[in-house]
């Protein structure tokens, strides 16, 4: 009986390790690209003369069988093969025989893994990329309905100035064309191929690395075989730029939770994305955006955890590095859905103009305006200006009434320095005029924020 117990033990003990040692169960995301590698492989041994043309269209027919069956759901896997690699090593083995024992010559799973991860993360990249431009384009789209209509622009969530409502969407614009620029840059920095280090020093056998990159897509062979197989700092890459991103959809989320709410009104969400109470039927809540916004401390996370994995690794290759996939596989997926639904709710919102506009007549955001009045037009230190306009605003204050909404013998009554002031002050503190009034480069004048969207467009076009 004791036998029977110890042997039952050593069956259980052997299924954990199985479990524990195993990455079929989520490598198994890399097959097409672990198929695209053997296949480049198998044609640059057959080039070299390492197998022959029959062995090599053996092997190649095989492997298209293979991601056939993964495909159409006809493949089994199991924790028996270990990794992606295996699994479709061994799978060609039984469609085709001896030529698929061939098929491992003059690599590693080291560089293997190397390889298709590194092209996945390239793919992904291309595609997060597509993605973005739509998103950027949405903005832009729906900036240029706005470029008149005035929003409080704010500052520690205090109103500031007035802006118009298409210049602050732009902000958005401009945050996610650097997204795309840091994807493409990573891609660009990326690509090159680590296919032929083998496990650490490279082969002895007569490979040419350049052809294998060049079918593959990459530019050139990496050029350590040492750091190219214990090398993940393209995972990281991408996992900095879906954090990135995600920290950007996580802004422009919380600022539609602030404008969706009863306070603010600025914004209507379409129910699509949004859900009413379910105990509550009169509210209406944000859902959606409130997702997004979670989701960014989920993505930060996986940045975090590859970053610990890798602190600490001697050269070369360690097993730690298998959780590397896991985590980018997650934030990929994660910002895919994410920038792809952001996009539908900026397509869908509807937007309140009169609640913005309204709002824009609380906390004298034209102020600004009479002490750069007070600079340009009576040759004023600033600073003195500054304290003549905090009298007006203290006026505004006692009278009940916006800085914008006051005449001109109310300003003149704030302050002595004022008693002769022209009556042209009564515009300029006028919120449209205080608006347009920032015409210069970057700023947020009517004129300029069409400059900034047929900027964009140009962008967009190429």
């Amino acid at each position: 009986m004791a036998n029977q117990n110890n042997q039952i033990l050593k069956n259980t003990n052997a299924q954990i390790l199985d479990e524990f040692n195993a990455s079929i169960m989520f490598d198994k995301e890399l097959y097409a690209q672990d198929i695209k590698g053997s296949i480049a492989h198998s044609q640059m041994l057959c080039e070299q003369g390492i197998l022959t043309l029959e062995e090599q269209k053996s092997i190649e027919s095989g492997l298209l069988q293979v991601k056939n069956e993964i495909e159409s759901g006809e493949f089994k896997f199991s924790l028996a093969y270990e990794d992606i690699h295996m699994a479709v090593e061994n799978r060609l083995t039984e469609i085709i025989g001896e030529p698929g024992k061939r098929l491992h010559t003059a690599r590693s799973r080291n560089d293997q893994v190397a390889t298709d991860f590194r092209l996945y993360v390239q793919d992904k990249s291309v595609s997060v990329k597509a993605q973005l431009k739509e998103l950027v384009e949405t903005f832009v789209t729906v900036a240029g309905k706005y470029t008149t209509t005035l929003i409080p622009g704010m500052t520690h969530l205090q109103h500031a100035q007035p802006l118009n409502f298409g210049y602050h969407l732009l902000a958005y614009a401009n945050m996610f064309k650097r997204d795309f620029e840091r994807f493409e840059s990573s891609y660009e920095r990326n690509n090159y191929c680590p296919l032929g280090s083998a496990a650490l020093a490279g082969t002895p056998h007569n490979i040419n690395r350049d052809s294998t990159s060049q079918k593959l897509g990459f530019i050139s062979p990496t050029i350590h075989a040492m750091d190219t197989v214990s090398d993940r700092d393209f995972a990281l890459e991408i996992l900095f730029n879906i954090s990135t991103c995600m920290m950007h959809i996580s802004r422009i989320s919380e600022e539609l939770i602030l404008w969706s709410s009863y306070e603010f009104q600025f914004v209507r969400m379409s129910d699509e994305y949004a859900t009413t109470s379910s105990i509550m039927p009169q509210k209406k809540n944000p859902d959606v955006p409130e997702l997004l916004r979670g989701k960014t401390g989920r993505v930060y996370g996986n940045l975090i955890s590859l970053l610990t994995v890798m602190k600490g690794l001697p050269l070369a290759y360690n097993k730690d590095t298998q959780e590397d996939k896991e985590g980018v596989f997650d934030s990929v997926k994660t910002v895919e859905i994410s920038i792809s639904i952001l996009n539908e709710v900026i397509k869908t919102m509807i937007v309140n103009t009169d609640k913005m506009e309204n709002a824009c007549k609380i906390g004298h955001l034209s102020a600004t305006d009479l002490a750069d009045f007070l600079v340009q037009k009576q040759n004023m230190p600033f600073r003195t200006a500054y304290y003549i306009t905090k009298d007006v605003v203290t006026k505004a204050n006692e009278l009940k009434k916006d800085i914008s909404e006051l005449t001109i013998d109310e300003i003149r009554s704030a302050s002595s320095e004022l008693k002769d002031v022209s009556e042209e002050i009564v515009m300029y503190l006028d919120l449209r005029n205080s608006m347009n009034a920032r015409n210069s480069f970057g700023g947020t004048s009517s004129m300029q924020t069409e400059s900034q969207i047929k900027y964009f467009e140009e962008w967009l076009s190429k």
